[in-house]
């Protein structure tokens, strides 16, 4: 059965503003709703990765999740949301146990802390940063061909690291360094992305491709984001990311009587 991951931004900034809890006191309950509401999983984040979203030091995204993590790592498992070393070790001393690394492990400190940790790990593709990943992203090979080359890549890194393949999930990244039409196509072709044999997470929430194509802003395409992972979840994802835990846990019960 698909798992469902919440997400939980302790940011001012990240792009879909209901999703916000810039203090310690409203992520914690915040964080106590979503085990509420069914989510198998819990993601925090402590620096917005949207689009043209500057970098936080270190020091500032760890005063905003470690507080949080402590508090709540006893509700539910916890993913924390960074590429980071040093944001890494201190949220795996908090309580987390998934490391989930948007710029794919590509810092050789954050492949040390996944060779020598317990967690599992989470491999996001990203082409290009935060800041420049919208900056006309292009795929010689496509987009499809040219993922599948880089998790290949990647996980030969990471396994000749020691890092163990039961520990790993691939994420393909929609909306990091993709145009609507990449998106559609990483969407079409999920079976590719299965056949590596690893687990797959994808995270399409609110995002903007969504909106593009609905013609619609972040705030109203709620239904638009359930029909989608209703396709992902019959395409046996192995785990959705979401806003809206509470209406994509409906979703599952349903179709696991299907």
């Amino acid at each position: 059965m698909t798992r469902i991951m919440g997400i939980l931004n302790i940011t001012p900034d990240s792009f879909y503003s209901n999703s916000r809890y810039p203090s310690v006191e409203t992520a914690i309950k915040r964080a106590q709703d979503i085990y509420a509401e069914g989510a198998d999983i819990l993601d925090i984040g402590g620096e917005s990765t949207r689009p043209g979203a500057p970098e936080v030091d270190p020091s500032i995204e760890m005063e905003r999740i470690i507080p949080v993590i402590q508090a709540v790592h006893t509700l539910l498992p916890i993913s924390v949301d960074t590429r980071k070393p040093t944001v890494a070790i201190a949220a795996i001393e908090a309580g987390a146990t998934l490391l989930n690394d948007i710029s794919g492990f590509s810092d050789p400190g954050m492949q040390e802390i996944a060779a020598s940790s317990h967690v599992e790990i989470c491999v996001v593709h990203m082409q290009g940063s935060p800041q420049t990943m919208q900056n006309n992203p292009f795929y010689p090979g496509g987009v499809v061909a040219d993922l599948m080359h880089w998790f290949e890549k990647r996980i030969e890194l990471l396994l000749k690291r020691g890092v163990s393949s039961k520990r790993i999930i691939l994420d393909p990244g929609i909306g990091f360094g993709k145009t609507v039409e990449d998106n559609l196509q990483i969407l079409r072709h999920l079976s590719q992305f299965k056949s590596l044999g690893f687990p797959l997470l994808l995270g399409i929430s609110r995002k903007s491709f969504i909106s593009k194509i609905l013609e619609k802003n972040t705030e109203n395409i709620l239904y638009g984001t359930i029909g989608m992972n209703t396709l992902l979840i019959r395409a046996g994802i192995d785990i959705i990311r979401v806003h809206d835990v509470e209406a994509h846990r409906d979703v599952v019960r349903l179709l696991s009587k299907y």
